[in-house]
């Protein structure tokens, strides 16, 4: 039961723990932009998925986000939005909406086709109107070129060794301190079990000497 208990348990937080690093760590996506786009929007139900309004303008969740429209090498569309994260999460402190806006407009507008890699954070879900955040635009060689995700291997990297150290640390607790008390009362309750097994054959073999001396004395008076 104890591991089938474990598994339930284990499962949706290493779920969640997944869920929750895709969403926030950067990805990169080599893409050609072929246009920008201001829509003033409701947000409503899905506002957890959305930046906080641009730095120093009204927070109110009706508002104009600003869009970059890009298509990937296979030609399907492919749609950022373009909002300052802020002071808040996730930490990218991006406060450039209007530089990268300008540089988007300005990539779009070339002859020749350029090939980008846009870093971003989120997902991009359809249902639910929900963009992933531009952070940055580089321009790349071509849509062939290869990136190595060294962030993303670092964060990893990192969050393995402070986790295994955790595991060391909470491992050497738990021989040193918990271990020594859990055996301590595993040996009180044995001696009481053992002392309760003797204090009840004492009390069994006085009861019996008790009863044969009872039994001697009714047989000397009345034969």
């Amino acid at each position: 039961m104890t591991k089938w208990f474990k598994w339930i348990i284990g499962i949706p937080v290493v779920l969640v723990v997944v869920l929750f690093a895709h969403y926030t760590l950067p990805g990169r996506d080599v893409v050609r932009i072929v246009g920008t786009d201001v829509k003033r929007m409701d947000i409503g139900a899905s506002s957890l998925f959305w930046a906080a309004p641009d730095a120093g303008t009204n927070p109110n969740w009706t508002r104009d986000v600003r869009f970059i429209n890009t298509v990937w090498p296979n030609g399907r569309p492919r749609v950022y939005r373009n909002e300052d994260t802020d002071w808040g999460w996730p930490p990218y402190f991006k406060f450039d909406s209007s530089n990268i806006t300008a540089q988007a407009q300005s990539l779009s507008k070339k002859d020749e086709d350029i090939w980008v890699a846009v870093t971003h954070y989120g997902w991009r879900l359809e249902l639910f109107t929900i963009f992933p955040n531009a952070i940055d635009i580089d321009v790349v060689s071509g849509p062939d070129v290869f990136l190595i995700p060294w962030f993303n291997i670092l964060f990893f990297l990192v969050l393995g060794v402070i986790g295994y150290l955790a595991f060391r640390t909470v491992r050497a607790f738990k021989r040193t301190r918990v271990d020594p008390i859990v055996d301590g009362i595993d040996d009180f309750f044995d001696d009481v079990g053992e002392n309760a097994g003797q204090a009840r054959e004492d009390a069994q073999k006085r009861a019996s000497e008790a009863t044969s001396g009872l039994r001697r004395w009714f047989k000397r008076w009345f034969g």
